[in-house]
């Protein structure tokens, strides 16, 4: 089973916001691929399906962001999981919009989504998308940019981030993770 968890917070305020492209890649790719978030469980709307024979679980928790581990934690937990068939998926102050970086390992680098995983899952090791947001101009508070909506100018850039987001979660039903990394970093 390979599971996709998208970072994000929920709520209408929330849902166009730079910090909740996680959301909209897993929005996309459910859409793709004919899957539903039907299901409440782990703290958090999950969508389940098989593509091409292969069991795909996206996961949206619904604790906000700098508790996500915690939604995490319960689903590792309850479906006895493997954590190196998850991949995080979330935004990055530090990749220009319209540009993706996959990870299989690192710090949260600031990111308080990913330091609430790291606490919960004991490890820095776990396969990642970074969805570049870009760094705000000098002078704007980074809560209230990650917070901000995106400018029109760049809505195409973002789009062809998310994707070749979704482009990259398919690939990784076929192939290895460092494959697909080499494959969508370059």
């Amino acid at each position: 089973m390979k599971w996709f968890v998208g970072l994000g917070n929920p709520g209408k305020q929330y849902e166009d916001t730079r910090h909740n492209v996680g959301f909209m890649a897993l929005d996309q790719f459910a859409e793709q691929w004919g899957l539903s978030f039907n299901k409440k469980q782990c703290r958090a709307d999950i969508a389940e399906g098989h593509i091409d024979g292969q069991k795909v679980v996206l996961i949206k928790p619904m604790t906000y962001m700098n508790l996500s581990g915690e939604s995490v934690r319960a689903f590792l937990d309850y479906y006895k999981a493997d954590l190196e068939e998850m991949v995080v998926l979330y935004d990055d102050l530090d990749t220009e919009v319209g540009k993706i970086r996959l990870r299989y390992q690192g710090s949260a680098g600031g990111h308080n989504g990913i330091k609430s995983i790291i606490q919960h899952v004991s490890t820095q090791q776990f396969n990642r998308i970074r969805i570049g947001i870009s760094r705000p101009e000098k002078g704007w508070n980074i809560a209230d940019y990650v917070l901000s909506s995106f400018p029109k100018s760049e809505r195409e850039p973002l789009q062809a981030a998310i994707d070749h987001t979704c482009a990259a979660m398919r690939a990784m039903l076929d192939d290895p993770f460092e494959k697909v990394m080499g494959k969508y970093n370059g």
